[in-house]
C-alpha cells in the first residue's frame, strides 16, 4: 500500500541513506590505517542497522512503496556485496567465499523475480534471516579489521564469514527445492 507521505518518507530515506553510505564506506576501505576502517566499521553497522528499520517502519506507518520494495532489497545486497568486494584485495575475505555469496543472491533474486511474475511471493525465511545477519556481521568485523581491546575483529569475521557461509548455501538450497516447481 502507498502510505500519505509518498515516496519521501522515512523509510524510503532510510534506504536511500543506505545506498548513499555505500560509496564512503569503499572509499574508507581504500584508505589506510585504523581510523577509516573503524568510520568504514561503524557506517557500515548503522546502514545494517537501517535494513532492519526502513522495512518495520513502513509496515507500521503504512507507507511502503513499490519504489521502497525495489529500492530495499536491493540497497542490502548492494552494500554487502560491494563491502566484500573492496576487501578481497586487502587480503580479509577470499574470493571463492564472495562468489559463493553473489552466485546464492543471484540466483534467489532470479527464483524471487519468476516466482513474482506468476504471482507467487517468496517471503524471506528464516535461514534467510539468519543468513543475512551473519554475512552482515561478518563483513562489519572484516571490515574493522584492527584489534580493539584485546578482541581480534579479523579472526571473529572470519569464523563468522563461514558460519556465513553455510547458512548462504543452506539458505540457497532450503529455497531452490521448495520452489523448484515454479
Amino acid at each position: 500500500m502507498q502510505g500519505k507521505a509518498g515516496f519521501w518518507n522515512l523509510s524510503n530515506k532510510l534506504t536511500l541513506f543506505r545506498i548513499g553510505v555505500i560509496p564512503v564506506v569503499a572509499l574508507l576501505l581504500l584508505s589506510p590505517g585504523r581510523a577509516p576502517n573503524l568510520v568504514a566499521a561503524a557506517l557500515f553497522l548503522v546502514a545494517a542497522i537501517t535494513d532492519t528499520l526502513d522495512g518495520y517502519l513502513a509496515r507500521r506507518r503504512g507507507t511502503v512503496t513499490p519504489l521502497g520494495k525495489l529500492l530495499d532489497p536491493m540497497a542490502d545486497k548492494l552494500l554487502l556485496v560491494t563491502a566484500l568486494i573492496f576487501l578481497i584485495p586487502l587480503g580479509r575475505v577470499p574470493t571463492w567465499a564472495v562468489a559463493v555469496i553473489v552466485a546464492r543472491e543471484l540466483a534467489i533474486t532470479t527464483l524471487r523475480g519468476i516466482a513474482a511474475s506468476r504471482g507467487v511471493i517468496i517471503a524471506a525465511s528464516w535461514l534467510g534471516k539468519v543468513k543475512n545477519l551473519l554475512q552482515l556481521a561478518a563483513a562489519n568485523l572484516l571490515i574493522l579489521h584492527h584489534p580493539y581491546f584485546s578482541i581480534d575483529p579479523h579472526r571473529l569475521g572470519t569464523y563468522v564469514l563461514y558460519l556465513a557461509l553455510f547458512f548462504t548455501v543452506w539458505s540457497g538450497l532450503d529455497y531452490l527445492w521448495r520452489y523448484s516447481r515454479l
